[in-house]
């Protein structure tokens, strides 16, 4: 373990067991925090994201520190994030700090200017988020919000949404997500359980009716009416 405390110099090996401590101690950490800091980097999450990578930095680049001091801080910052997650869930006044309310951009086919600069986004910038979402005219635009976590949310005025079943008195059809049988050229037994059928039968499927190796397929798919849909490599 001398590797773990602080030395004048460290070796080849050394570095590499320093590496490998502080890799695996992170992913823990991570797993501890959830899901959240992952998926959505707001403000509580980017301070700790930038603060855990520069504590854990150090020990990895100078020999003289040791690791212990660096994993004693970001286990007290990990318990610090999960109390501020868990007041930011309880405390709405803390809420409201942490991730404030969105700000709207567009009411009405009309860009608030003020708001921009409350956001610090320029038009510019507002225009190409509006592209992504395939809107070319601001004026289509019913609400667009900047959200805490950094994106714009959208909507258009109602005559211009999709039209739904609904709108056209159509009977609703359950939603069915398509089973993943085969992937990458490997069975998904996990899956294949979850339907009435069997391996052997998706081979004969595969070899009687599409007629195709199961090596060759990268992915396929059964829908709820047991159509087999197919995508070669």
């Amino acid at each position: 373990m001398d590797f773990f405390q602080s030395q004048e110099s460290l070796t080849a090996i050394q570095w590499v067991l320093r590496a490998i401590v502080a890799f695996f101690f992170l992913l823990f950490a991570t797993k501890i925090m959830g899901q959240r800091s992952i998926s959505q980097l707001r403000l509580l999450d980017f301070a700790m994201a930038i603060t855990l990578g520069n504590i854990i930095a150090h020990p990895l680049s100078d020999e003289g520190l040791g690791m212990k001091g660096s994993m004693i801080t970001i286990t007290v910052l990990v318990f610090l994030y999960l109390i501020g997650v868990f007041l930011s869930l309880k405390w709405i006044t803390f809420r409201h700090f942490i991730d404030a309310p969105p700000i709207p951009l567009i009411k009405n086919g009309k860009i608030i200017s003020k708001n921009l600069r409350r956001a610090r986004i320029s038009v510019d910038f507002l225009l190409t988020e509006l592209r992504k979402e395939k809107i070319e005219e601001v004026q289509n635009v019913a609400l667009a919000l900047w959200e805490p976590d950094g994106s714009i949310s959208s909507f258009l005025h109602t005559q211009l949404q999709t039209t739904t079943r609904t709108d056209l008195n159509l009977k609703p059809q359950p939603f069915f997500l398509p089973i993943i049988l085969i992937k990458e050229g490997k069975i998904d037994y996990h899956e294949l359980q979850k339907t009435k059928h069997t391996e052997d039968w998706l081979h004969e499927q595969l070899t009687t009716t599409h007629k195709v190796n199961i090596k060759n397929i990268l992915l396929a798919t059964i829908d709820q009416h047991d159509n087999l849909q197919i995508f070669l490599y």
